[in-house]
């Protein structure tokens, strides 16, 4: 079970500061519900300043009042489809080629074939979540006011305190924000100062937006916790930095210009902290990831004290299903949806250099007479033997090689007789990159691959000739709710998953590095390319000697997939929409198609069109 210091509960008391939509009700009334406490009231005790906090980073967690279901913070959908991860991980994820979803709930297939519409409930129930998010931390923000706290006679302590809690809050209604201009470029636009009752808040650009987003977190930058220094799960300065890294890398995408220097900037601030890299890539997506190195913000769960069926609950019940054991990934069962297509398999296939590849032997030691034939090398003999080099150990030799689909086994000096292969004889192998090991004396070998490509393909098709069907596609094993030792979570049901969700870690940081130096950023090369190999090594993957934007992002899915962060990338690559890079099913069609260019921003929900004259709908709806 997790250690928290930070808990997220509300000692059965219902903390409601408000309800909403972006044309807001009028607040002014008195509730009857005897659970629900005005803020008047709520903030008489000193210690619910911390527990409002709470509520607010449970935001992006939780979807209710009470649990997983039953007091809905937002309405018009499902409530476990309303919790703030899930609604934003689809939309970030199942949009591109990184998953599919076979359910057919609603609208929700419209994601990945790129043809919703205004009236799409899962593009309102996103936006609904950003406005409720950022509305509450109007909030918090609009009851600790100096007028306020001086008149309940705040001091000391406990005002330094609330100081803080005020920058951290400001800290996730920035991050809301900044998901919102990337997601729908115009939002309407409400903060503490605007009035509570009934008014249409005014829509700001996404320039305007990008501009307050960046004064408040520059403004709160040196208000909050130094790196690693605060409650887990909770923001400190490396979150504010990452963040605004993440903002100055997509200004051009946002502003029109580009802030590529500014990310340089503050990519070194997170990176100077001290971050360490995880050393085992699976450590940083199990139940117990809390422990995990290079986490520099997580979104926290917790089987008994955070129950919801979205977020990682979500993520890990609905990656099972075909002949997957669900008591693998700590849960009780599979929900049989998510999957992945043949695009973000094919990432992991070669994109490195033969130099690098004979680089990265050398390292190993001398050429062995050991070397490896077949179909997927050299058409059994056609070609010299790809060699294995020495490794200093009698007997075990090892090497990087490049195959292809087809068949293998190993033999010494490029000749027959002393040959041998698998249990059956030769074998079976799919194209990519192979660290391959051997030992002549006992005929054993490994094959490793990159350990990030983490699929599930027992019984699955590469092929997704329906998103419907599970095994169409391969399964992703990525996240599970187990821990190291191999524990299932907490909730002893197997319903709800202690896994956390790393929102913002150092390899992403350093991906944006490497990215935002070869745009012209300035730093320096040589760091981008030592950072990249940083990542590459922990996965054992060759070394490059040069890297390229091509690279990177290929990179950052190989990275950071099923993470929130592939449409934002394919965006910025020009690659999500149009017809320059397709994947199955995009467009509605099998083999994928060009889909138009102002789905780049989702829609302006026609509720809230309808609801708030000021709005403007985007481009194309």
């Amino acid at each position: 079970m997790k250690k928290y210091s930070f808990k997220i509960f509300f000692l059965g008391t219902i903390v409601t500061l408000f309800t909403m939509t972006s044309c807001l009700k009028d607040l002014d009334t008195v509730p009857q519900d005897k659970d629900i406490v005005l803020a008047d009231e709520l903030f008489k005790d000193p210690a619910a300043y911390k527990q409002v906090l709470a509520k607010l980073y449970a935001g992006l967690a939780i979807s209710g009042q009470q649990g997983p279901a039953g007091l809905p913070d937002i309405t018009g959908i499902d409530e476990g489809f309303s919790q703030y991860l899930r609604q934003y991980w689809l939309a970030q994820e199942v949009t591109t080629d990184e998953a599919v979803i076979g359910w057919a709930d609603g609208s929700l297939p419209d994601y990945h074939e790129q043809d919703w519409t205004s009236s799409n409930e899962f593009v309102a129930a996103l936006y609904n979540r950003l406005v409720y998010q950022i509305t509450s931390c109007n909030a918090f923000l609009r009851e600790t006011t100096s007028d306020k706290l001086s008149a309940k006679g705040v001091t000391g302590q406990l005002l330094t305190e609330i100081e803080l809690y005020k920058n951290e809050a400001r800290f996730l209604r920035a991050l809301s924000y900044s998901h919102a201009v990337d997601l729908f470029g115009n939002f309407p636009f409400v903060t503490e100062n605007d009035p509570v009752g009934f008014f249409y808040p005014p829509q700001k650009n996404r320039t305007e937006l990008f501009s307050f987003i960046e004064s408040e977190l520059l403004a709160i930058e040196g208000g909050l916790a130094a790196p690693k220094t605060n409650e887990y799960a909770r923001a400190d300065q490396a979150a504010v930095w990452t963040l605004l890294a993440k903002l100055y890398l997509n200004a051009e995408v946002y502003t029109g210009t580009s802030r590529y220097a500014d990310c340089i900037s503050y990519s070194e601030k997170v990176i100077n902290a001290g971050y360490a890299t995880e050393p085992e890539y699976k450590n940083l997506f199990l139940a117990d990831n809390n422990t995990a190195s290079g986490v520099i913000f997580p979104i926290a769960f917790d089987g008994l004290r955070t129950q919801t069926y979205g977020g990682t609950t979500f993520l890990i019940h609905a990656s099972v299903g075909g002949s997957m054991s669900p008591s693998a990934f700590g849960i009780n069962g599979g929900w049989g949806g998510l999957r992945t297509t043949k695009n973000l398999v094919n990432v992991f296939k070669a994109d490195v250099s033969s130099a690098d590849i004979t680089a990265a032997n050398a390292a190993i030691g001398a050429v062995s007479i050991w070397g490896v034939v077949g179909s997927a090398y050299n058409n059994w003999g056609a070609t010299p033997d790809a060699p294995l080099y020495e490794t200093g150990t009698p007997n075990v030799y090892k090497g990087y090689v490049l195959l292809t689909d087809g068949e293998f086994k190993f033999r010494p000096d490029n000749s027959w007789g002393a040959d041998f292969g698998g249990p059956n004889g030769n074998i079976d192998v799919t194209a990519g990159i192979y660290l391959i090991t051997i030992n002549t004396d006992t005929k054993t070998y490994t094959l490793e691959q990159d350990t990030r490509a983490m699929f599930y393909t027992d019984g699955q098709e590469l092929e997704i000739a329906s998103i419907g069907k599970f095994t169409d596609g391969y399964a992703i094993t990525k996240f599970k709710n187990v821990t190291k030792s191999g524990a299932a979570g907490s909730d002893a049901s197997g319903n709800f998953t202690d896994t956390d969700f790393p929102l913002f870690r150092i390899e992403d940081v350093y991906l944006m590095y490497a990215e935002a130096n070869l745009r012209g950023g300035g730093g320096n090369l040589s760091d981008a390319i030592d950072y990249v190999n940083q990542i590459r090594s922990r996965a054992k993957s060759v070394s490059v000697s040069s890297i390229s934007l091509d690279l990177i992002l290929n990179e950052r899915a190989r990275e950071l997939y099923w993470e929130g962060s592939r449409r934002t990338d394919l965006i910025r690559y020009g690659k999500f929409t149009d017809g320059n890079y397709v994947w199955p099913w995009k467009g509605g069609v099998l083999d994928g198609t060009s889909t138009a260019s102002y789905r780049n921003l989702l829609p302006i929900p026609a509720t809230d069109m309808n609801a708030n004259p000021n709005l403007k709908q985007n481009p194309g709806y």
